[in-house]
């Protein structure tokens, strides 16, 4: 019988995931934008999609017979989980998987942006390799700087943990009350603090309505002229036209995204073209040792099943 369960994978998963969970069910890869997925998805038991797959009211109700839908990743504002449990569907996902591989992307931002570097590939006559190495001096150590954390999740732990480990000074704001245990060295804030104290401002917070916008004009008037201002948390954060005319009015000043507003980045995005703004497309959790963590979330669909 559990051979006819039917299984939809609508984004990348791992093979190894893919094939364990095709041992027990009927597994099949497929885009929502395909015209054979309404006729699937009226007799699918379960979804397994990561970010840009959206459950909602809509799709639900052409799924009379969905039990659950695995989220290969970490947080589910894709997904309207009060809908799915209107309708007994559970949800499970991966809230640890990507934890490393995005506090190793904003540290590589952070030297990025901050310690410049580049390749020899050819030789050089003395005027030239000086001119280079004198245009390579970075203004500052990351020790010593400090570093600020909106939101003390667990990615902003684990940056906590690195930063520290650095030298850097470390603050966070937190909606929750961290205990010090499990600050890893990070000092407790206002946000008003936050946003005047830092060199580095990082960005971790969820998705939820009350946080759109939550860096925008008034937040970003706050901040020291010449910071350094990273988000890898949601797009709908930042309020991209306050960054762009922040970033104008401040040239030493820096921005590096990694989450947009919407996603793929449209011609018209008030960033592009913004010269000291950086945009990456969505890489936070790209990394194989992650996507194969997150691709697990198949032991808790076939669980649930």
């Amino acid at each position: 019988m559990t051979s006819k369960l039917l299984v939809l994978v609508t984004e990348a998963l791992d093979d190894g995931a893919f094939a364990w969970l095709g041992e027990r069910c009927d597994v099949r890869r497929i885009s929502v934008a395909d015209a054979r997925f309404a006729d699937l998805i009226s007799t699918a038991q379960a979804l397994v999609v990561r970010t840009y797959t959206r459950i909602d009211h809509s799709l639900l109700e052409r799924a009379p017979e969905l039990r659950v839908v695995g989220r290969a990743g970490v947080g589910l504002d894709n997904i309207d989980v009060a809908a799915c449990r209107a309708r007994n569907v559970e949800v499970v996902h991966t809230p640890d998987a990507n934890t490393q591989a995005v506090v190793e992307l904003v540290l590589a931002l952070i030297l990025d942006a901050q310690r410049p570097r580049q390749s020899v590939t050819a030789p050089l006559l003395r005027e030239a390799w000086d001119a280079l190495r004198k245009e390579l001096i970075a203004p500052r150590q990351l020790a010593g700087q400090t570093l600020g954390i909106l939101g003390l999740g667990r990615v902003g732990k684990g940056l906590a943990r690195a930063a520290g480990a650095i030298g850097m000074k470390v603050l966070f704001c937190d909606l929750l009350d961290i205990p010090a245990s499990q600050r890893h060295g990070a000092t407790p804030v206002s946000p008003d603090e936050l946003l005047t104290q830092s060199d580095i401002l990082s960005v971790h917070v969820d998705g939820r309505a009350s946080n759109r916008h939550l860096i925008g004009a008034r937040a970003l008037a706050r901040l020291k002229p010449n910071a350094l201002l990273i988000n890898t948390a949601r797009g709908l954060v930042v309020d991209a036209e306050a960054l762009a005319a922040w970033l104008r009015e401040h040239p030493e000043a820096q921005a590096i995204c990694d989450v947009h507003e919407p996603e793929p980045i449209p011609h018209d995005h008030p960033l592009l073209g913004v010269p000291n703004a950086r945009l990456t497309p969505h890489i936070g959790a790209a990394t194989a040792d992650a996507h194969h963590a997150m691709s697990w979330v198949v032991r808790d669909v076939w669980r649930v099943l």
